[in-house]
């Protein structure tokens, strides 16, 4: 299976994960000629897509999606805060409301969907599985994870910012208080997610950890790599436009 990143940041958030038969969009925060530029100009492969909730930068080509005909799975909160905009309000087929925590059939992806903390109407972070990539455990644009995790063969995990270099750039000048906290309540710093691969995440069976959604003021991308990977001992790597991994079960 080969993970494709389209966009991975405030300005756009879209992963494609991809065999020979079938494909499965996770955000739509791009322009959609991205996505079919992505899977070859071939929709009609993509089983479906995920959406975490209705933010611009993950929702941007919902309406696309779902005149494409590819089905849209998100919450209900996230439906219904999308489909206010004009060109979602008349649609009545092809999205399909997903209940935490129970598990829905996506092609050859089974998906089950779990509670997550933003500033969002109902967000979402999802475990994907699939018989090449067993089990994928993807949370973005949120604060904490609000579980314990078992069983993960692979990790696509926000690292926004680190609580450090926020606290250099309050004291430089550069940023302000209030916006400092916004970041704070609604990302996942490095911080929490060390804290979280270590006492909440069992990363015994865990082969890669795929990075998230790095602020480009308040992130480093090498320097957060290199303390995932001396922390786990796994194989990482940060998410950037244009990347593609591949992501399996070994």
């Amino acid at each position: 299976m080969l993970l494709k990143i389209l966009g991975s940041s405030s300005r756009g958030n879209a992963y494609i994960l991809e065999n020979e038969r079938e494909a499965l969009l996770i955000e739509c925060g791009v322009p959609f000629f991205s996505v079919k530029w992505a899977v070859g100009f071939n929709i009609s492969k993509i089983a479906g897509c995920l959406l975490t909730h209705e933010h611009k930068d993950h929702s941007l080509a919902a309406s696309e999606v779902v005149k494409n005909r590819i089905p849209l799975y998100c919450s209900n909160g996230t439906w219904e805060a999308i489909s206010k905009s004009e060109k979602l309000k008349k649609v009545k087929h092809g999205v399909n409301i997903l209940t935490e925590r129970k598990p829905v059939k996506i092609g050859g992806f089974t998906v089950l969907p779990f509670s997550t903390t933003h500033n969002a109407a109902e967000p979402m972070g999802f475990i994907i599985n699939h018989k090449e990539t067993g089990s994928i455990l993807f949370a973005t644009d949120t604060r904490l994870l609000p579980y314990a995790f078992t069983n993960v063969d692979n990790i696509m995990l926000e690292c926004n910012h680190s609580e450090s270099i926020i606290d250099e750039r309050i004291k430089n000048g550069e940023i302000d208080e209030a916006t400092a906290a916004r970041s704070l309540a609604n990302h996942m710093s490095i911080e929490t997610l060390k804290d979280a691969l270590v006492n909440d995440i069992d990363i015994s069976t865990v082969k890669s950890i795929c990075l998230l959604h790095l602020s480009a003021e308040n992130a480093n991308a090498r320097a957060f790599a290199m303390e995932i990977k001396e922390l786990t001992g796994k194989t990482v790597f940060v998410a950037k436009p244009g990347l593609e991994v591949g992501i399996n079960k070994c």
